[in-house]
């Protein structure tokens, strides 16, 4: 008589394989049903099943790499205040920990690590249809992968619990998620599922190569997620946001920035008391002494103990004012909101960022559009 199958897990089509693929390499026959056969790699509802008497073995397989972990890792509970630490366990996301941990013990926030890292896999079925693959880049098995990270974090943890032990770091209550897939998408699906006051993460360097992920979906990130947002260089003068010296915030004179500057006072309240503010656009069309004059009449009575600094940026290229602005006036924070995408983009334009962020120690505060 054959042997009875049970349904282990209900995957999309890409988890299913990965799943498939790691039992397999345990011993474990798996078969998977419900693929969409015409277009299997969109297929959602697919089930993996494997044999009843293999399924307490692939239960303690499951159990030790934590498969199905990612979707309760944060507490339900709104009023526990959360800070996203996306890391790739190089120097400059260990200076996104340094300033997170301290801000963290400020506001009274928990810290959540997220590293999402990404497998090549490959469906059997492609080698099917002739596609010529270097079997060279596959032979790392995504059990291997997985183990590799996790190592990569448990000495990351250590490094973390050394310096809390030490005093370097605030003692903060913290946990970690692995995720499997481009880093782009998990961090930000795994924001909307923690939904954190903010996310910190680093940019890297100036002699970092293009291998290095956190620098490069630094942009995409900021483009996807409603949180509000800090990217921290590695070089930046201060690992505690106290230490900032000289905050800027663009601003346009319109009701979107004063509610963005709102949000941003909440960020750091109790943290900040200096803020410099100046024009994001230096056409005369978009602000005039009326304006500036009614922003600030406005901040001052809604910010009394707030020491508030307005520059007008000088006529000409936008990000030239920006970066003589940032030179003179020494800033450590620049702060810009998604309601300005348009500049955004252009400072992460890959010509551009190499002069306005990634190679520079001032860090870039995104407040999402409200």
């Amino acid at each position: 008589m054959e042997e009875k199958l049970v349904t282990l897990a209900i995957h999309t089509f890409e988890k299913a394989q990965i799943l498939k693929t790691l039992l397999e390499s345990e011993g474990i026959e798996v078969s998977i049903h419900n693929v969409n056969q015409i277009q299997p790699v969109i297929s959602a509802g697919v089930r993996v099943r494997i044999k009843e008497s293999d399924l307490p073995h692939a239960l303690r397989i499951i159990e030790t790499i934590q498969f199905f972990k990612e979707e309760s890792e944060c507490p339900d509970d709104e009023n526990i205040k959360k800070i996203v630490i996306p890391v790739d366990f190089s120097d400059y996301s260990l200076k996104a920990c340094q300033v997170g941990f301290e801000y963290a013990n400020q506001v009274g926030a928990e810290i959540m690590l997220i590293h999402a890292y990404y497998t090549m896999f490959v469906p059997t079925s492609l080698s099917y249809l002739g596609i010529g693959l270097d079997n060279n880049v596959y032979d790392e098995s995504i059990h291997t992968v997985y183990h590799r990270v996790q190592t990569d974090m448990d000495n990351l943890v250590s490094i973390i619990n050394k310096k809390i032990a030490d005093g370097e770091l605030p003692d903060v209550k913290y946990n970690y998620i692995l995720r499997e897939g481009l880093p782009e998408d998990e961090i930000v699906a795994f924001a909307k599922e923690c939904r954190p006051m903010m996310i910190m993460m680093g940019t890297r360097g100036k002699n970092r190569k293009n291998i290095d992920l956190i620098g490069s979906v630094t942009a995409e990130i900021i483009e996807s997620t409603k949180m509000p947002l800090l990217a921290i260089p590695e070089n930046i003068p201060f690992s505690n946001i106290r230490e900032a010296q000289n905050i800027a915030f663009a601003i346009s004179f319109n009701q979107h920035d004063l509610v963005a500057f709102d949000c941003f006072a909440k960020l750091l309240k109790g943290v900040i008391r200096k803020v410099h503010l100046f024009n994001i656009s230096t056409s005369k069309d978009e602000w005039n002494e009326i304006r500036l004059t009614g922003t600030r009449e406005y901040l001052q009575k809604h910010y009394p103990d707030m020491e508030i600094e307005f520059t007008v940026l000088d006529d000409g290229d936008l990000l030239d004012a920006i970066e003589k602005f940032v030179r003179e006036k020494n800033i450590d924070i620049i702060t810009l909101t998604t309601y300005r995408r348009r500049t955004i983009y252009r400072i992460f334009h890959p010509s551009i960022a190499r002069k306005m962020l990634f190679h520079t120690n001032t860090a870039l505060l995104i407040i999402p559009k409200i």
